[in-house]
């Protein structure tokens, strides 16, 4: 069985891990990053250098109309909303938070799909591959465990999502190739995807998770904190933070 594969890359923790996870489970391996108005823009040079380091293709696909459409969001508006600090990390999950970028995963999922089924398609009907022997698989990192309650985050969003992307594809409806949804840390603590992360000797000292557009990483957003929780869990140091030590608020 010849694997075709799209893994989405935000340049953060999770999507790198999963990155890391597809390129030892896919034959034909492409990274997308996109760039659709976000404030930690700084997310999309590491994925750059992430990809080099995993020796992977990688597109930037510049879609910040986004920004004008999933405006109420303090990653896409900042200048009208303000990222949440210091939040209890009791209360992380329990309310959506105004980071959520209103449907971004559904949107990404689509467009992640469609480079997919291009590809596929472009195998089976241009380079003459046989369609039986062909999976397709879209890589993404969504977590439902130590996450800020986003709802696209979400096991049952994906399950739902996935079916109406097949039904909507050539490439399942002429060729009988579903195009599966692979979500290998949805079910992972903060902690257990980092200790993924080193097993897979993932290039996790590259990667960007603060929602801030500073130069360092505020230590107080959301996404600082649950990345500090997970490797304060594991007795370990991110390795991003060179000698520095990062106290959990």
């Amino acid at each position: 069985m010849t694997v075709f594969g799209v893994s989405l890359l935000s340049g953060g923790l999770d999507s790198t891990i999963v990155t890391s996870y597809a390129a030892e489970e896919v034959d034909h391996l492409h990274a997308i990053t996109f760039k659709y108005g976000q404030t930690h823009v700084k997310e999309i040079d590491c994925a750059k250098n992430i990809t080099s380091a995993l020796k992977i293709n990688h597109k930037v696909i510049d879609i910040s109309f986004v920004q004008n459409l999933s405006w109420y969001s303090s990653l896409t508006n900042p200048g009208k909303f303000k990222t949440p600090t210091q939040r209890p990390e009791t209360g992380i999950s329990e309310n959506i938070p105004i980071t959520y970028v209103p449907l971004r995963n559904t949107i990404f999922l689509s467009l992640g799909a469609a480079a997919l089924e291009s590809e596929v398609l472009n195998a089976i009907e241009e380079k003459h591959l046989d369609a039986s022997t062909i999976s397709a698989k879209l890589f993404m990192a969504p977590n439902a465990i130590d996450y800020s309650g986003y709802p696209d985050c979400r096991p049952e969003f994906f399950y739902s999502a996935i079916n109406t992307v097949n039904l909507g594809s050539k490439l399942s409806t002429e060729y009988d190739v579903d195009i599966e949804i692979i979500t290998p840390i949805i079910h992972k603590t903060k902690a257990e995807i980092i200790d993924l992360g080193m097993k897979l000797n993932s290039p996790i000292e590259l990667t960007w998770s603060c929602y801030g557009a500073s130069e360092t990483p505020c230590n107080y957003c959301d996404s600082c904190i649950l990345r500090a929780r997970g490797f304060a869990e594991l007795g370990i140091q991110d390795p991003t933070l060179g000698n520095s030590k990062f106290d959990i608020k």
